[in-house]
C-alpha cells in the first residue's frame, strides 16, 4: 500500500467543496469471490427511475467546475455525466470485467465520479494537480498508441512519470488502467459540495462490499480526503 493520494491546495481554490474517498486494496493471495451479475443492471435501472435525487446538482457541479479551468463540459464530461448519459440513451451500459461494472454501478447509482486504477502501474504517489502542459499522456486513437499533453492549466491525476486521467476525471490513461482482480489496485470516488456526506460514505461501503465480494480475503484501506 502506499499513502496518499496528493491533492495540490490549488484543487480547493477551484473547488473549495472537493472531497473524495481513497480506496487502496491489496489483492494478495485472494481467492477470486463471486461478482454480482446484477449490480450494473440494477444501478441503470436506478438512473432510468431518476436516482439518485442529488444527481443532477451534482453533475452540474461538476459541469461548472470544469468550466473554471478551461474544459467544456458538453464535449468532455466528468465521467459520471458520461456513464449516466450513456444509460439515459440507450438504457443500459454493457458489462467490461467484474471490477469495472462495480465501479461503474457506484457511479451510476450514486452520481459519483468513480476511479479504478492498477496500482502497480504507478511510480510513486497519486497526485491530483494543475497541469504546466509538459506532462504525458498514454492514450490511443483509432486502434493506435499515441501521446498526448493536458492543457495549461488543467486539472490531472498523475504520478510520477505522467498523466494518470486528463480533465479532472474524464478519461483515464492507457498504461494504468485496470482489467486485472489481480495485485495492487487504487480506487477514488469524488464529490463536490453538492454530494451529501452521507451519500459519499454509502457509496464507499457499496464499493467496499463488491470489492469483497470479488476478493473476499483482499486488504482494503479506507480514508476521506478534504481541505
Amino acid at each position: 500500500m502506499v499513502a496518499g493520494p496528493i491533492i495540490d491546495d490549488r484543487i480547493f481554490g477551484l473547488a473549495p467543496g472537493f472531497r473524495a474517498l481513497s480506496i487502496f486494496v491489496n489483492c494478495g493471495d485472494s481467492a477470486d469471490g463471486s461478482a454480482a451479475t446484477q449490480v450494473l443492471t440494477e444501478a441503470c435501472e436506478a438512473v432510468l427511475a431518476g436516482e439518485p435525487a442529488w444527481a443532477e446538482a451534482h453533475l452540474a457541479s461538476w459541469g461548472e467546475t470544469y468550466l473554471k479551468f478551461g474544459a467544456k463540459p458538453n464535449r468532455t464530461p466528468c465521467s459520471a455525466q458520461a456513464l449516466r448519459k450513456r444509460v439515459l440513451k440507450d438504457g443500459r451500459l454493457p458489462a467490461i470485467n467484474p471490477v469495472v461494472d462495480l465501479y461503474n454501478a457506484v457511479s451510476l447509482r450514486f452520481a459519483v465520479p468513480v476511479g479504478g486504477e492498477n496500482l502497480d502501474a504507478y511510480a510513486g504517489k497519486p497526485h491530483l494537480t494543475i497541469a504546466d502542459g509538459s506532462e504525458t499522456f498514454d492514450t490511443t486513437m483509432s486502434g493506435e498508441a499515441i501521446v498526448e499533453h493536458p492543457a495549461v492549466g488543467e486539472v490531472i491525476w498523475r504520478d510520477d512519470i505522467g498523466v494518470t486521467c486528463r480533465r479532472w476525471n474524464w478519461r483515464q490513461g492507457s498504461r494504468t488502467r485496470l482489467d486485472a482482480l489481480s495485485g495492487r489496485m487504487w480506487f477514488v470516488l469524488e464529490a463536490l459540495q453538492t454530494m451529501p456526506d452521507t451519500a459519499l460514505d454509502a457509496a464507499g461501503d457499496a464499493m467496499c462490499q463488491g470489492l469483497r465480494a470479488l476478493l473476499p480475503t483482499c486488504e482494503i484501506r479506507r480514508h476521506e480526503v478534504s481541505a
